[in-house]
C-alpha cells in the first residue's frame, strides 16, 4: 500500500472512532458531530481508495462525486449511492445553524459508515 493511502486510512479510522466514541456516551450525544465524523471517515476511505489506484481527484467533500469516481475500480459501489448522496450533506449542513440531526440519524449515519469503511478496507486489503 502507498504511503499516502495509510494516511488517508489512519486519519480515516480516526474519524470512525470519534462518531463512535460520541454515540457511546450516555450523557450529552452531539449527534451533529457524530455525522459529521461519519462524513468524513467516508469521504476519506474513498480518498484512499483513488489514491491507492492513481485515479484523480478534485478537493471536494461531495461523496457521491467520490464515489462515481471510485466505480472505474470497484465496479459494485454504486449500490451504496443513495446512503452516500444522503451522507454528503453531514459534511456542513449540520456544521451551522438551521440544521440539526436527531440521534436516529446519527445512529444510521455510523452503521452506514461502517459499512462502507469494512468495503473499502477490503477493498485495500486490509482486515474489517
Amino acid at each position: 500500500m502507498k504511503p499516502l493511502t495509510r494516511e488517508w486510512v489512519r486519519k480515516a479510522e480516526n474519524d470512525f472512532k470519534v462518531a463512535a466514541q460520541i454515540l457511546r456516551r450516555r450523557k450529552d450525544v452531539v449527534p451533529d458531530a457524530a455525522c459529521f465524523f461519519c462524513q468524513q471517515c467516508v469521504e476519506k476511505y474513498f480518498k484512499a481508495r483513488l489514491i491507492e489506484s492513481e485515479i484523480q481527484f478534485p478537493r471536494t467533500h461531495d461523496l457521491l462525486l467520490l464515489l462515481n469516481l471510485c466505480v472505474q475500480v470497484e465496479p459494485l459501489w454504486p449500490a451504496y449511492a443513495r446512503v452516500v448522496d444522503a451522507m454528503t450533506d453531514y459534511a456542513v449542513d449540520f456544521r451551522y445553524p438551521g440544521h440539526s440531526a436527531t440521534l436516529r440519524e446519527a445512529k444510521m449515519a455510523l452503521k452506514h459508515c461502517g459499512s462502507l469503511r469494512a468495503e473499502a478496507r477490503r477493498s485495500l486489503g486490509l482486515k474489517s
